[in-house]
Parts: C-alpha cells; sequence; structure tokens
C-alpha cells in the first residue's frame, strides 16, 4: 500500500493547524503494530489514565483510529486508545499517519488533545502553551490560547514570563495574517491618506496602512471628531512598549473589535470542544453564539432584509445585549483561568 500522509508546512498559522487536525479526520485508515509505536508527543503530564483506558477496553465495537507521526511512529492522539487495544490483547491497531517535523507533531498533538477525548486538565494547557509560545513566539496570544484552550489573557501573561523569546514586531493572527505589535504607524498612514481620499473604502485604506477595516474604521471616526487618529493611551504605550510588548493580546488595540472571519475560527474551535458540546450550560451557551456567528457572517444581508420601522428598536436591544456581553466578557476575563468543576 502506497503511503498516504497529511502533511503541513512548518510556518503554518494557527488557523492551518485547526484545519489540519479536521482534515486529519479524512486521511486513510492503515494497520500498525503496537509494538512499533511509542508516545512522545503527549501533552499529558500524568501520562495515561489506567481507569478510562479499562474503560475504552471494556467498549463494544471498534475504537476510531489514533494518530501517528509517521517519521517517528509516535502517537499524536490516543493513547487511551492504545493501552485500550493492548488490554484487549490486540497486536495491530488503525491509525491515520501525519507526515510533518517533530514541533508540528508537538503542536498538533495538543490541539487534538484539548478538543477530542478526555480533555487535558488546566495545568496541562498551561504547560502545552508554554510549549507553543516558545515554539511558535510569531503567533498572536489569540491564536495560541485557541489551540492550547485558555484565555488570550493568560497566553499573553505566560508570554510575558517566558525568558529567550526572539523579538517579533509582527504577530500572526487566527486568520494567518501577519500585523505589527503596535498600529501607531499604521493608524497614522491610515489618517493621511483618508484626509487625502475620504471616500476611499476602509478595506483599501487597511491593505495599504498594514492594518484591520475595524483600526481605519476608528481612525475615520476620530478624524471626524478632529482627534488624532492615535489615541493617548496607545501612543503611551507605543513610547515605553519595551519589556510590555508581549503584554498586547494579538498585537491589536484593546478598543479593536475581531474580524467576522476570526470570531466564526474562535466559535467553531469552542463548537467541536466536548466539555461544552456534552453538558446542558455548555450547549446554550453554543446556541447563543450559533446566532452570533450568523450575525458575524451576514450583517450586512439581515440589515437590507429589515423591516425599516423596526430598525430603532432593534438598534436599542442590541445596544442593551451588547452591554450585558461586555459585562458578561469582563466577568469571564477576571475568572476564565479557575479550574472548572470536577470531572
Amino acid at each position: 500500500m502506497a503511503r498516504q500522509t497529511v502533511r503541513v508546512h512548518p510556518d503554518s498559522s494557527s488557523e492551518r493547524l485547526l484545519f489540519l487536525k479536521d482534515a486529519l479526520g479524512e486521511a486513510p485508515v492503515e494497520r500498525v503494530r503496537l509494538a512499533d509505536l511509542t508516545a512522545s508527543f503527549t501533552p499529558r503530564s500524568g501520562g495515561v489514565d489506567g481507569e478510562w483506558a479499562l474503560a475504552l477496553a471494556n467498549l463494544e465495537g471498534e475504537l476510531p483510529p489514533i494518530v501517528v507521526h509517521r517519521p517517528t511512529l509516535s502517537v499524536i492522539d490516543g493513547l487511551h486508545r492504545l493501552r485500550a487495544a493492548r488490554l484487549r490483547g490486540r497486536t495491530h491497531i488503525a491509525a491515520r499517519f501525519f507526515d510533518g517535523s517533530r514541533q508540528d507533531a508537538a503542536l498538533l498533538a495538543v490541539a487534538m488533545n484539548v478538543t477530542q477525548g478526555r480533555p487535558l486538565s488546566q495545568s496541562e494547557r498551561v504547560a502545552a502553551a508554554e510549549r507553543i509560545v516558545a515554539a511558535r513566539p510569531q503567533w498572536s496570544d489569540r491564536a495560541i490560547a485557541v489551540v492550547a484552550g485558555l484565555s488570550a489573557k493568560k497566553v499573553s501573561e505566560l508570554r510575558a514570563r517566558a525568558q529567550g523569546l526572539p523579538r517579533c514586531e509582527r504577530r500572526v493572527g487566527l486568520d494567518g495574517r501577519a500585523r505589527p505589535l503596535s498600529t501607531v504607524q499604521g493608524r497614522e498612514l491610515a489618517g493621511e491618506l483618508l484626509r487625502a481620499d475620504p471616500k476611499a473604502s476602509l478595506r483599501t485604506i487597511a491593505r495599504r496602512a498594514g492594518i484591520s477595516p475595524a483600526t481605519v474604521a476608528d481612525v475615520r471616526d476620530r478624524l471626524l471628531r478632529g482627534e488624532d487618529p492615535v489615541p493617548p493611551r496607545q501612543r503611551g504605550l507605543a513610547a515605553g512598549r519595551g519589556a510590555r510588548e508581549g503584554r498586547e493580546a494579538g498585537g491589536r488595540d484593546r478598543e479593536e473589535t475581531r474580524s467576522a472571519e476570526e470570531l466564526v475560527i474562535l466559535f467553531e474551535a469552542l463548537r467541536r470542544d466536548p466539555s461544552l458540546r456534552l453538558n446542558e450550560v455548555g450547549r446554550s451557551m453554543l446556541r447563543m453564539l450559533d446566532a452570533c456567528a450568523l450575525l458575524a457572517r451576514d450583517r450586512g444581508r439581515i440589515i437590507a432584509h429589515l423591516p425599516p420601522h423596526c430598525a430603532d428598536q432593534l438598534a436599542e436591544l442590541m445596544r442593551g445585549y451588547s452591554q450585558m456581553c461586555q459585562a458578561f466578557a469582563d466577568e469571564l476575563g477576571t475568572g476564565a483561568d479557575r479550574p472548572g468543576p470536577a470531572r
């Protein structure tokens, strides 16, 4: 049988890594000898949970294929299934293969174990995030947070404590785009371009200035109010950035909104998390977020087809809900790193 594997570019973004994780589910399945496999990529500090492996061994039917790093024959995902196969007295196991670097295999092991099978503990997620920060310092805090299953705030704290990281002037976000840590220069350039051509589109200005359309919109609004295109707070951060540069989550302004594409990526990652899908509160949150994802994707079409006489009331309702959501987000931010309920 010809070897068929799934590959990933070594400089892939976190979005590409998450795509790869899903794509592995379509890779061809092969049989591999248990005696040939090793376990060097596990993000689990405690190793295999014997009780969980025994429970899997006692299940009827075949378990899903494991994922194996072809060059080293090390298990990326499925250590408990591997132990279960041994408990069943098997000599071979079904596997899908990944052909890439050891570093990419280690990142993939984190991404796969965070959202499927037996969830990683908080300490295991923190340790995994620390490894990702060291391996991919150019990734934004949010990009690392989605892979490791942590908050961007926690990743920012881990980055600030890390030693010997290379200085990165730009960070790669969830959408795979590299953006500068500071948007001061981009804002200043956007201001000049808007003064020269006030009718230019936000996307055109954003592309030329190297910032997001949301930031351009904020620059335009500030100019219309007769203000500096760069907020005073951000100028202060840029002037004294130094040791604080790693604390900027994803290299963006706090006031800046995330793109619709980034929000959808975040939602899809949460929707795959069994710790949300397998409890009532989690499912309720996913249903709410599904409606929000629809709004993020189709806002223009929704506005175009709403009855005009409802616009004012809907706007007031959305403003009220946005305030509640902001308060909810603030509460999550202060408690996002506390351990969840016992399993």
